[in-house]
C-alpha cells in the first residue's frame, strides 16, 4: 500500500516554467501548495555556476541536463502501419530533467503567436474558403483571442525579462521592430541586443532586398534588470553557452533565475525531488481528481498526495503520457477520428543554409542563444495560402547561437566527414561562416497524434507512450518556398561556397538529428468537451480540479518558439484560479 502524505490544497506535477509560475501565483492566495519533480534539484549557484556549467562535453554531447531513455521515453511510428520503436538515443528533441525542466537549457527565443494563428480555421474560411484545407488536416481555432491573453503575454515578458523592441506598440508601427507582429500594450522591458556580424551582415542584405529586419526577442538580460518578484538579471557577456546550459550568468531567463528563489520564501510553499508522478487518482465518480501518487526514489516507495487542486505542469509529452495512463479524457484514436487525448500532436520544421566567406571572419564564440536578426515578411500573416498551395509561416533569421567548439563546425558540402581531409577543412572555414535558417509551423492532422504502446513499458509498469508523426506534404512544400527566398540572400551576397540542410519533398521524419524541443499538442484546447482535452482556462474538461499547462494546450504549431505562448497561458490559468474558481470550485466554462 503507498504511503500517504498530509493533504494539500494543491499539488503541482513538474516544475519548470508553468509549475514555478502556477506555484508563486496561487501562493499568494495563501493557499498549502507541494511541487513534486522527477529530476533533481538545480540552483544557479552551485549547479550552474562558472567554469563547471560550461562543459560541452558533459552538457552539450552528453546531455548532463536532459531526460534520458532509461528514465522515460516514447516509442515512434511514422505512420499507422509502422510498428512503433523506442526512442533510445536523445536526438530530435531534449525534454529536461530537474527543477526549472526545459526552461534551464532552452535559447531564450520568446514570441507571441499573429493574431490569425488563434483563429486559423476562421481566418482560412473566412479569405480562401475551407476547400484548400487538406482533409487530413485537423487545426482549429483557439478557444482565447490573442486580445485576451495580451495581457498575460505582458505579465510573462515582464517577469522572464525579456528584450526586444516592440514593431506595434498599442497599433503603432514602428521602424526597427517586427511589423507584422500583432499588437503590444507596452515595449520590452529590456532593449534589444547588439548585433553580431553576421546578423548584422543578414539585416543589411534584408533591407536591401526589401524586407523588415529587426532584432529576435530574447529571454535574454541586455541591460541590469528586477523583475515584479524582485528577481535581479545581469546582462549577457555573449559567451555563446545557452542552448543545453544553465546560465551561470543569471541573465537566460529560467525559473531558477525569474521566479523560484522569490517562491521558496513563501512558508506555504514546499517541493520534493526525486518524486516522478505516476498516476493522478480519481474520486469514485471520476468527475475530481483526489490527488496523486508518485514513486519516491529515496525510499523506493509509492506515494499518495492528496490535493484539492491538481497542477499538471511537466513537460509536453509527460503532461500527455500521464494523462493517458490515468483515465483523463477519451483516448485518441486516429484511425476513427475519435477521442481527444493524445489529439492534434504536432512539431516544428526547420532547415538552414550556411554560407562561406574566406575573407571575412565570423567570430563563432561570440553569441547568445536568442542571437539573431529576423524577417518576418514570410509568416502566417503575409503568405497567400489558397496561390502558395501550403498552410503555414516561417520566420527567417541569421545569428550566432552557440559558441561551442565541439558543435560549432560548419563545413561546405563535399568537405570530408572525418580523417586529415576534414582537420584541413576545419583549418581553412572555422570563422568563415554564417548561417541563414527557417523557423516553420507545422499543423495537426488526423493520424499525428499520441497514444499508448501496446508493446513497450516503462521501469514502473505503465505502457510507454507512442508517437505518430511524419514530415507532411504541406510543410514540405512550406520548406520548399522558404528554401527558395533564401536563395534570393545566396545570391546578393555570393558567397565563396555553400551547404544547404533543408528536408526535401518526400523527405520522412527522422529522430537522430537534433531538430527542436517544440513538442506540441496532445491535451489540446477546445471550445467544447469532445474536441479537445482542456477548456480556455486549461481546466480538464470534466475533472474541473485538474488543470493542464504547457504546450499540449496548442491545437496546432505556430511559426514561433512555443514558451512566450506557454507562458501566458499559465498566467491566463493562475487567473482564472484566483478570480474565479477559489470561490466557487466548478467548471468555468
Amino acid at each position: 500500500m503507498a504511503r500517504q502524505e498530509a493533504k494539500k490544497d494543491v499539488v503541482i506535477v513538474g516544475l519548470g516554467w508553468t509549475g514555478s509560475i502556477m506555484g508563486i501565483e496561487l501562493a499568494q492566495e495563501g493557499l498549502e501548495i507541494v511541487a513534486l519533480e522527477r529530476g533533481r534539484d538545480q540552483h544557479t549557484v552551485p549547479e550552474f555556476k562558472y567554469p563547471n556549467q560550461i562543459d560541452e562535453l558533459k552538457y552539450g554531447v552528453r546531455f548532463k541536463n536532459m531526460q534520458h531513455p532509461a528514465q522515460q521515453t516514447v516509442t515512434v511510428r511514422r505512420n499507422l502501419d509502422e510498428t512503433a520503436l523506442p526512442y533510445r538515443n536523445m536526438g530530435s528533441f531534449l525534454p529536461a530533467n530537474g527543477v526549472g525542466g526545459a526552461g534551464t537549457h532552452w535559447n531564450g527565443h520568446t514570441w507571441r503567436p499573429q493574431e490569425v494563428e488563434f483563429h486559423l480555421r476562421s481566418y482560412i474560411r473566412d479569405r480562401w474558403g475551407e476547400q484548400i484545407i487538406p482533409e487530413d488536416m485537423t487545426i482549429a481555432d483557439y478557444p482565447v483571442s490573442y486580445a485576451e491573453l495580451e495581457p498575460f503575454f505582458t505579465q510573462f515578458d515582464k517577469v522572464a525579462g525579456i528584450s526586444g523592441y516592440a514593431g506595434n506598440l498599442n497599433g503603432q508601427i514602428r521602424e526597427g521592430g517586427n511589423p507584422f507582429e500583432a499588437p503590444r500594450s507596452e515595449d520590452y522591458p529590456m532593449p534589444p541586443h547588439p548585433a553580431t556580424y553576421d546578423s548584422a551582415k543578414f539585416g543589411e542584405a534584408a533591407r536591401a532586398l526589401g524586407y523588415h529586419p529587426f532584432t529576435m526577442p530574447a529571454g535574454i538580460a541586455s541591460t541590469a534588470y528586477t523583475n515584479p518578484y524582485g528577481m535581479q538579471m545581469g546582462p549577457c557577456n555573449f559567451c555563446g553557452f545557452c542552448e543545453r546550459y544553465g546560465c551561470y550568468q543569471y541573465s537566460k531567463a529560467s525559473p531558477q533565475t525569474a521566479i523560484l528563489d522569490a517562491l521558496k520564501r513563501y512558508p506555504n510553499f514546499s517541493y520534493r525531488t526525486h518524486a516522478e508522478v505516476l498516476r493522478v487518482e480519481k474520486s469514485a465518480d471520476g468527475k475530481t481528481a483526489t490527488g496523486v501518487t508518485y514513486f519516491d526514489e529515496a525510499t523506493q516507495e509509492e506515494v499518495f498526495q492528496p490535493a484539492d487542486i491538481v497542477i499538471m505542469s511537466s513537460y509536453q509529452l509527460n503532461n500527455v503520457h500521464l494523462m493517458l495512463v490515468s483515465g483523463i479524457g477519451q483516448p485518441y484514436d486516429p484511425a476513427t477520428g475519435e477521442g481527444v487525448t493524445g489529439k492534434n500532436y504536432a512539431y516544428q520544421i526547420t532547415g538552414g543554409t550556411t554560407l562561406f566567406f574566406k575573407d571575412e571572419i565570423f567570430n563563432p564564440f561570440v553569441g547568445h542563444g536568442a542571437n539573431a536578426t529576423v524577417i518576418d515578411d514570410f509568416g502566417m500573416n503575409q503568405n497567400d495560402f489558397g496561390a502558395l498551395g501550403f498552410i503555414g509561416g516561417s520566420y527567417l533569421f541569421s545569428g550566432t547561437f552557440n559558441g561551442q567548439p565541439i558543435r560549432s563546425m560548419p563545413l561546405p558540402t563535399g568537405t570530408a566527414a572525418w580523417g586529415a581531409a576534414w582537420k584541413e577543412g576545419i583549418g581553412e572555414w572555422y570563422g568563415h561562416s554564417m548561417t541563414i535558417a527557417t523557423h516553420g509551423s507545422v499543423m495537426s492532422y488526423r493520424t499525428h497524434s499520441l497514444d499508448l504502446d501496446p508493446t513497450y513499458r516503462d521501469r514502473h509498469g505503465r505502457p510507454l507512450m507512442r508517437m505518430t508523426y511524419d514530415w507532411n506534404d504541406n510543410e514540405l512544400n512550406m520548406e520548399a518556398y522558404l528554401t527558395g527566398q533564401i536563395e534570393k540572400f545566396v545570391d546578393f551576397l555570393k558567397p565563396d561556397a555553400v551547404a544547404r540542410g533543408h528536408k526535401l519533398p518526400g523527405a520522412h521524419y527522422d529522430v537522430r538529428p537534433y531538430q527542436s524541443t517544440h513538442n506540441t499538442g496532445g491535451h489540446i484546447m477546445s471550445e467544447t468537451p469532445d474536441t479537445g482535452v482542456v477548456n480556455k482556462f486549461s481546466q480538464v474538461w470534466g475533472m474541473h480540479n485538474v488543470f493542464a499547462c504547457g504546450a499540449g494546450n496548442f491545437v496546432q504549431n505556430t511559426q514561433y518558439n512555443p514558451t512566450g505562448l506557454v507562458g501566458a497561458l499559465a498566467y491566463h490559468t493562475a487567473h482564472a484560479i484566483r478570480t474565479q474558481y477559489l470561490s466557487n470550485p466548478r467548471p468555468l466554462v
